[in-house]
């Protein structure tokens, strides 16, 4: 198949050179200009997957209008969540009315900062004319790091359409990338995006040198409230214990390669969040998610406890220490 992967960050790249080695034909839109350049010349970007080669087969481009001529039958949408909206908007309307497109697959992990909407939803304020059912998020415990080293890995894919689904299984699965589906979309959505907050919380734990017992708690708790807010939603109850809940919030709260969790590591050691920011190569999704999981749980009237304590640490300097006392120190009441 024909696949085109509008942002060439970490998991773009990853997946382009899984998609071509499945056998697909693959375009990669970046927007920096200087990445297309490292791209282009060498099929490598080092600030963002060192050590690894994108197949020569795969192609780049920073302009849209080569991504219309490609006429592709999935388009997957890898650039960070905040920016989904406005790369939409930048495309031509041609991309999205071609005949031969079957899919859009969203593989950013966010909620969008001013609307406080799920990122398919984004896409269908922008794409009002595209099929409801033909629009799926993959999700899952998949650092981009892994993938590309060909490290077994596991991920769901969601939407409203079972035979699209089976066939986008296919697409993505090989002997160390196995895809399952899932119908709640929603739920998908809602559990790849609160685990980034959750796994700054790790983080923090992490730099403050508190132990496993803080780390168990916080994971527990942490779904729940994941739950929760997926729930009022009309998620289903049991997606957040699967690969896009549970199983995506272990892997990037605990890993090294998780951004989120570096970030709040580097807080926990007496860091402040600009200055860690600023030093950063890649995005760290958790960071703006935060503020707007923080403002949707106020106006759903979700109890998120945790989120706020994050919210106060990153946006109202909150001390982590004392964020974590008075999280200890809450009403005491039933599990």
């Amino acid at each position: 198949m024909r696949i085109a992967i509008l942002g060439g960050g970490g998991w773009g790249l990853a997946l382009s050179a899984l998609l071509s080695e499945n056998g697909h034909q693959v375009l990669v839109w970046e927007f920096n200009p200087v990445y297309i350049t490292l791209l282009k010349e060498t099929h490598s970007n080092p600030h963002l997957l060192p050590e690894i080669t994108i197949p020569g087969e795969v192609d780049f481009s920073n302009d849209f209008k080569d991504i219309v001529i490609f006429s592709p039958e999935i388009v997957i949408l890898a650039t960070p969540s905040q920016f989904l909206r406005t790369t939409l908007q930048n495309t031509p309307d041609s991309l999205w009315h071609s005949p031969s497109l079957k899919a859009i697959v969203n593989v950013a992990k966010g909620i969008e900062e001013d609307s406080l909407k799920t990122l398919d939803i984004v896409i269908k304020d922008e794409l009002p004319f595209f099929p409801e059912n033909k629009i799926c998020a993959l999700s899952g415990p998949s650092h981009a790091e892994e993938v590309a080293r060909k490290i077994p890995t596991t991920v769901v894919i969601a939407g409203s359409d079972e035979d699209l689904l089976c066939q986008l299984q296919i697409v993505f699965s090989n002997s160390y990338f196995r895809v399952y589906r899932n119908s709640d979309l929603v739920g998908v959505e809602i559990g790849g995006a609160v685990k980034n907050i959750i796994s700054i919380a790790a983080g923090i734990i992490y730099g403050l040198n508190f132990g496993d017992n803080t780390i168990g708690a916080l994971l527990t708790r942490g779904i729940v409230e994941i739950q929760r807010l997926g729930i009022t939603l009309s998620a289903r109850p049991e997606t957040f214990l699967g690969l896009s809940g549970l199983g995506d919030l272990i892997t990037t709260a605990t890993s090294p390669h998780s951004r989120n969790r570096y970030v709040g590591m580097e807080i926990g050691k007496g860091k402040k969040l600009f200055d860690i920011i600023s030093q950063m190569e890649m995005v760290a999704e958790g960071v703006t998610t935060t503020r707007s999981v923080y403002l949707l749980a106020k106006k759903m009237q979700v109890e998120m406890p945790i989120v706020e304590k994050v919210y106060q640490v990153l946006y109202e300097d909150e001390d982590p220490r004392k964020a974590i006392v008075e999280l200890m120190t809450r009403e005491l009441k039933a599990e």
